[in-house]
C-alpha cells in the first residue's frame, strides 16, 4: 500500500549553478526551520577539499547540523550510487527525528539521484571502454566528445570536453544498449519516488554570476587555497587532480604554468561549469526558479508551506514557470509567484 502524503517523508532541495548563494540562503532557511542539511556536493564528501569547495565553515556547521561533510578522506571514492544510499539513509534518519530535511548542491546527477535513484545501466564493458580510451589517446578526447555530441546532444551539453571518463561511459551504454545514456536517465526520473519533493533553484543575471564567480575564487586564494592543493599533492590523492579549480592550480605548483594564468583558467572553467550547470537544471520540470538575490523570503515562505503541509503535493507536469526564465528579473515580485501559486504546486513532485 502506498502511504499518504501526509504520512511521508517530505525533503526540500535547493540548487543552482556554483556561486549563485545556495549554501548562505540555506543556512537562514534552515535556522528558521529548524531544518538538518544534507549537502549534495560532490567534493564537500572529502577531507582535506576545504577552501576549494566552499565547505561550511565550523561556525556555520555549528548554526545548522550537517551532513554528508567530511565522510572520506580523497583516496577513497565515492560513486554516486553509494553517495545517493547515504543521503537517502541520511533524509530519512533527520525526519525520524522530526526534523525538517534540506539537501543543497550544485551537482545534478547527485541531486538526481538522491531523489530518483540511478538507473539500471548495463555494467562496464572493459572491451569498449578500452578502445574508447585507446581512440582518446590516439586523437583526442575532443573526437570521443563531437562523437557523443552528434549522438547524444543532451548529455554532451552536460558534460565537459575534457570528461574522459563521463565521455567514454556515455559512448558506452551507448554502444551496449543503442539508446542515449541520456534517454535512459529521463525515463528512470519518472520513477517512484522515496519522499515527496519542492526543489527550489537559485540564479542570477549571468554577468552578475560571472563576477560572483571570480569574486569567490580570489577569496579562496587569499583563505590558502594554495596550500590547501600542495597538501593534497604532497598526500599523492588523484581525486583533487579531477577537480576544477584543484587541477589548474596544481599546474601551477607543478611548474607548468604561472600563478596568474592558472588562476584564469580556473574561473573560466568555473563559468564553463556554472553553464553546465544550468544546461543540467533547465532540463528539470519541476524546479521553481528563484533570483538569489531579490527572493530568499520567497524561498522561505515556500518551504515554510511545503513543510508544514499546507502545499498540496499533485503530480508532476511541466508547467512553464518551473522552467528557467529568461527575463533577467528571475522570480522578482513575489505577487508573481502568488499569481502562480498553481504552477509552483505543479513543481512538487509526489
Amino acid at each position: 500500500m502506498q502511504e499518504s502524503s501526509s504520512t511521508r517523508i517530505r525533503a526540500g532541495f535547493i540548487v543552482g549553478p556554483t556561486a549563485a548563494g545556495k549554501s548562505s540562503i540555506a543556512l537562514e532557511i534552515a535556522e528558521k526551520l529548524g531544518a538538518e542539511i544534507v549537502s549534495a556536493d560532490s567534493r564537500q564528501i572529502y577531507r582535506g577539499m576545504d577552501v576549494g569547495t566552499a565547505k561550511p565553515r565550523p561556525d556555520e556547521l555549528r548554526r545548522v547540523p550537517h551532513h554528508l561533510v567530511d565522510i572520506r578522506d580523497p583516496g577513497e571514492p565515492l560513486d554516486v550510487a553509494e553517495f545517493a544510499a547515504l543521503a537517502r539513509a541520511a533524509i530519512a534518519e533527520i525526519a525520524r527525528r522530526g526534523r525538517p530535511v534540506l539537501v543543497v548542491g550544485g551537482s545534478g546527477l547527485y541531486l538526481r539521484a538522491i531523489r530518483s535513484g540511478i538507473f539500471a545501466a548495463p555494467p562496464a564493458s572493459p572491451e569498449i571502454r578500452s578502445r574508447l580510451i585507446a581512440s582518446a589517446r590516439q586523437d583526442g578526447v575532443g573526437k570521443l566528445f563531437e562523437r557523443l555530441s552528434d549522438i547524444d546532444p543532451d548529455a554532451a551539453a552536460r558534460i565537459s570536453p575534457n570528461d574522459l571518463k563521463r565521455i567514454v561511459r556515455a559512448l558506452e551504454v551507448y554502444e551496449q544498449t543503442g539508446i542515449p545514456i541520456s534517454q535512459h536517465q529521463r525515463r528512470h526520473f519518472f520513477g517512484e519516488r522515496p519522499f515527496d519533493t519542492l526543489t527550489v533553484g537559485l540564479t542570477m543575471d549571468r554577468h552578475h554570476l560571472y563576477k560572483t564567480i571570480e569574486r569567490r575564487f580570489d577569496a579562496m586564494m587569499e583563505d590558502g587555497f594554495v596550500d590547501e592543493v600542495r597538501t593534497l599533492l604532497d598526500r599523492r590523492y588523484e581525486l583533487p587532480l579531477s577537480t576544477i579549480g584543484y587541477r589548474e592550480i596544481a599546474g601551477f605548483l607543478r611548474g607548468e604554468v604561472r600563478l596568474a594564468e592558472a588562476i584564469a583558467r580556473a574561473k573560466r572553467a568555473s563559468r564553463q561549469l556554472a553553464k553546465r550547470q544550468l544546461t543540467w537544471f533547465r532540463a528539470d520540470p519541476e524546479i521553481v526558479w528563484l533570483d538569489a538575490d531579490r527572493d530568499a523570503g520567497d524561498a522561505l515562505k515556500l518551504f515554510q508551506d511545503f513543510f508544514s503541509g499546507f502545499t498540496k503535493v499533485a503530480p508532476c507536469v511541466q508547467p512553464q514557470s518551473a522552467m528557467m526564465p529568461s527575463s533577467p528579473r528571475l522570480g522578482a515580485a513575489s505577487s508573481e509567484h502568488q499569481l502562480a501559486g498553481s504552477a509552483v504546486i505543479r513543481g512538487l513532485q509526489k
